[in-house]
């Protein structure tokens, strides 16, 4: 059964003839991930020939995907990002690093793109808690520390939010 039969609303991402790469690596990098299936084009069209793979099911942390083969008219940007939510500094660390480390680039308050262009925040809940401290000036520390960082440092931003 395909997405399409099992799901009303399905996020579609656009790769330039890597989605199947793509969406291996995302299986391969977070849990309840799996790549499903992929649909052979019937006919030639723009970006892909006859019998090539145009379409990759697939599944990241739990959250069913298509990605599509459409050729290079259209790159990514910071207008979608996906915001992966962690618990632990170790858990933040795996997931950045392994976006970063294969091809990607680091950005600002826990935003990277990995090698397709795609934009990730890995944000830890403790970042989430911290800056909802419902003290104005702990959560302003908190939010301050975060503006300076790359990857979220988890034991800095409660070191801020304390303000020690």
């Amino acid at each position: 059964m395909t997405v399409s039969q099992k799901h009303r609303i399905v996020p579609c991402l656009w790769f330039d003839g890597e989605a199947r790469a793509a969406a291996e690596f995302y299986a391969a990098t977070f849990p309840d991930s799996h790549v499903t299936s992929g649909l052979a084009s019937p006919a030639d069209n723009p970006s892909t020939r006859a019998g090539e793979e145009i379409v990759v099911e697939f599944t990241i942390l739990g959250q069913p995907f298509v990605g599509l083969n459409g050729g290079s008219a259209f790159r990514f940007t910071e207008a979608v990002s996906f915001q992966v939510f962690t618990d632990t500094q170790g858990e933040t660390d795996r997931y950045w690093n392994a976006i970063v480390g294969n091809g990607g680039q680091e950005s600002e308050c826990g935003w990277c793109k990995d090698r397709w262009g795609l934009s990730w925040q890995i944000v830890p809940r403790a970042l989430m808690e911290a800056m909802s401290d419902p003290d104005p000036a702990a959560s302003k520390r908190a939010m301050e520390a975060m503006m300076t960082m790359r990857k979220i440092d988890i034991a800095a931003i409660e070191t801020a939010r304390r303000g020690d």
